[in-house]
């Protein structure tokens, strides 16, 4: 046995052999090319630190930087029929929604949760398009439904994050469906006086933008985020001319008058606080989190304050006998 063959030089590759890095750990910016670290990319939100390219995050992910604490629970939502047509293409139906539910880990394509930002409450709706393409079927229409009936019983305003490319063919005239029945939803908030306000990330098209995702009584984008019915392509194919640059993203649309914000991922929260608690006639937020005063303390204060008033008021007022006197 030779142990210079069989021990001492296999330790010495152990030592200095390459270690594999995980695929995990590193993110490419599509836009710029920059690699992200997993932390670094997770900490801003799934946006590029080099040129502020806004990527896609999931509705979990998105719910844990939107909540207070993190902290939100989750809304049931109906289940609808699994399969009504069974619909198959290259793959069954039920094999393609298996496999979107393994790669995202969610039920479907819309997560529902309630909890409070900036200590206001509100009912959240986020939309997947890692889930099928964030595609509208029978699920989104019935999480739409739940989202506002539960901001209804609670009297709590409404948030909705869109990412879609439009309905979800597997499901044929039942997901076009959906768009009366979200519209019907919305205006059961407008009749109950709640707020619903609609943030548009990329990239919202087809039904979505049809129906529910354009029915806000604020429309808030992201940046460079494309919202349209028809796709630029389809358009430019079809009209034969060339469309002008930036056509159909969020910040033309800003311009045209289709919006009323752009505005970045990490300044989200604090826009929808202020919006929210002005459409319901709050006071503005306060920062911190400082215990109210006690009653007590405020009127000990008061009558400090008004004696004080007075001791000055007396010091400026010289008393009638003493001025007799010096006159004297």
């Amino acid at each position: 046995m030779n142990w210079i063959t069989n021990y001492v030089r296999p330790r010495i590759n152990s030592l200095f052999s390459r270690r594999e890095v995980p695929e995990n750990l590193w993110t490419k910016c599509p836009e710029c090319g920059t690699m992200l670290f997993h932390r670094e990319f997770s900490e801003s939100l799934h946006v590029c630190t080099d040129c502020d390219h806004h990527m896609a995050i999931s509705p979990r992910e998105r719910f844990h930087a939107l909540f207070d604490g993190g902290i939100f629970s989750d809304v049931e939502v109906p289940e609808p029929v699994s399969d009504p047509l069974h619909f198959k293409d290259q793959k069954k139906y039920p094999d393609r929604m298996k496999a979107a539910q393994k790669n995202t880990g969610e039920v479907e394509a819309m997560l529902v949760g309630e909890g409070e930002i900036g200590r206001t409450p509100i009912v959240a709706a986020a939309q997947d398009f890692s889930f099928m393409g964030g595609s509208m079927g029978m699920y989104v229409g019935n999480a739409i439904v739940a989202a506002a009936e539960r901001a209804v019983a609670l009297k709590r305003p409404l948030v909705l994050f869109s990412a879609a490319g439009g309905a979800r063919m597997q499901e044929g005239i039942l997901s076009l469906m959906q768009m009366p029945r979200t519209t019907v939803a919305v205006q059961m908030l407008k009749e109950a006086n709640l707020p619903y306000i609609v943030v548009l990330t990329h990239p919202t098209t087809g039904g979505v933008t049809a129906s529910y995702a354009m029915l806000g009584d604020v429309h808030i984008a992201e940046p460079n985020a494309l919202i349209c019915f028809a796709g630029p392509r389809v358009i430019q194919q079809t009209i034969g001319e060339k469309l002008p640059e930036g056509f159909q993203r969020a910040e033309y649309l800003l311009d045209h008058g289709m919006l009323d914000r752009v505005t970045h991922r990490k300044d989200m929260k604090d826009e929808l606080v202020t919006i929210l608690r002005m459409l319901l006639g709050e006071t503005p937020r306060v920062l911190g989190d400082l215990p109210a005063p006690d009653k007590s303390d405020e009127t000990e204060t008061s009558e400090s304050v008004d004696d004080q008033a007075a001791n000055k008021k007396a010091a400026k007022t010289p008393n009638k006998a003493l001025e007799k006197a010096s006159k004297k």
